[in-house]
């Protein structure tokens, strides 16, 4: 069953218009990726569904028009956003980057318990848990980001590129730990990426985008097998 349903999604920066009519679904529990080029209009796809930039067309999640919505309030359907960059508050501890991740929720017993929960999925964050974000790693500062995310305990996560700027070893570590994620506690995720071969690896359904346009979609397995969309498109 569909979550999150995208129909003939249009949007841009101020004349510039960057998705031209994109369509794209993601069924509860599942992983689906959205892959291209640099430019090609992933980053802006998550913004638009966030409600960050001006959008036409219809986004629903779980049967609600999220098109016209702020982004406070989508917020508070539960779709969290791992922005490129990462986006946690360097002077904040990782502690408190936590808290701010759950600032919507008023279950107190819940938000420790999923706190806890963070510093079992990422020891790293536990040992440096009073520790300011600024001061961490890029792969810590990623790994806090994810879990400031999950503390929403969201409907959906969207993550926009988590390889980047990473360390090979790193980025495996953050995918494992996805697909990990995923499968424990059964979250919800659209991913855009250009490490292709890697997102495909823990998605089942993926979505290619080239200049704003979907030009392929299906299963993950056959889109990365798929001998002439990977040279055409996949780099790889």
């Amino acid at each position: 069953m569909s979550l999150l349903e995208v129909n003939n999604l249009v949007a841009g920066y101020g004349p510039v218009q960057v998705l031209h009519g994109i369509s794209l679904s993601v069924d509860e529990g599942q992983v689906a990726v959205v892959l291209g080029a640099n430019g090609a209009g992933k980053t802006t796809t998550l913004r638009a569904l966030t409600g960050m930039i001006k959008t036409s067309g219809s986004i629903v999640l779980d049967g609600e028009q999220l098109v016209g919505k702020k982004t406070d309030e989508i917020v508070r359907r539960r779709i969290a956003h791992v922005p490129q960059g990462r986006g946690t508050v360097a002077q904040f501890s990782v502690d408190e980057n936590l808290d701010l991740g759950a600032y919507i929720r008023s279950d107190k017993a819940g938000v420790a318990a999923d706190k806890n929960k963070m510093f079992e999925l990422f020891p790293r964050l536990a040992e440096r848990r009073k520790q300011a974000a600024g001061s961490l790693s890029g792969g810590e500062q990623q790994m806090l980001a994810i879990a400031r995310a999950l503390m929403l305990n969201p409907r959906i996560l969207l993550l926009d590129e988590p390889s980047l700027g990473l360390a090979p070893l790193i980025i495996k570590n953050v995918f494992d730990t996805l697909g990990q994620i995923n499968k424990e506690f059964n979250t919800t995720m659209l991913v855009v990426e250009q490490n292709a071969n890697l997102a495909l690896s823990i998605a089942q359904s993926a979505f290619v985008l080239e200049t704003g346009e979907i030009v392929a979609s299906g299963p993950a397995d056959q889109i990365r097998n798929d001998d002439a969309i990977r040279k055409a498109y996949l780099g790889y």
